[in-house]
């Protein structure tokens, strides 16, 4: 079975881009965590460096775009990993949601509510935007 002479070099450039999206991703995470504890923000570290992802994307964004989807589409399709930390952080508090459940199951509900109006709102705003029929 013999390669073609892309094949390597179609390999190499694939691994270069996701490595250069990781690489992106880390620092925007650390600077996100810089920006958020030196100016005290109420937010994560890791929601400061989604908006400057956010801004980086704005300025370069069909130069950045192949590299960080390069990055991105690996950590998406196992998104659901991360949330593992999440629920056992939830179930390491039981006792607390025991005695008032009927907050966290409302702020639930709600929360997925709002965010699925939000989600259905912006894709029709898009699909009217780009001349699409709803």
């Amino acid at each position: 079975m013999s390669e073609t002479s892309s094949g390597p070099k179609a390999l190499a450039s694939k691994m270069l881009r996701f490595s250069s999206g990781m690489a992106v991703l880390a620092v925007l995470l650390w600077a996100g965590g810089r920006l958020a504890g030196v100016l005290a923000l109420p937010i994560p570290g890791a929601i400061a460096g989604m908006v400057l992802l956010l801004i980086l994307l704005q300025c370069f964004g069909r130069r950045l775009a192949p590299t960080m989807e390069a990055a991105s589409m690996p950590l998406l399709k196992h998104m659901m990993l991360f949330f593992i930390p999440s629920v056992a952080g939830v179930m390491e508090q039981f006792q607390a949601l025991r005695a008032g459940w009927l907050p966290f199951v409302i702020a639930s509900i709600a929360g997925a509510a709002v965010t699925l109006a939000v989600t259905a709102l912006t894709l029709k705003w898009l699909l009217k935007r780009r001349g699409i029929a709803v």
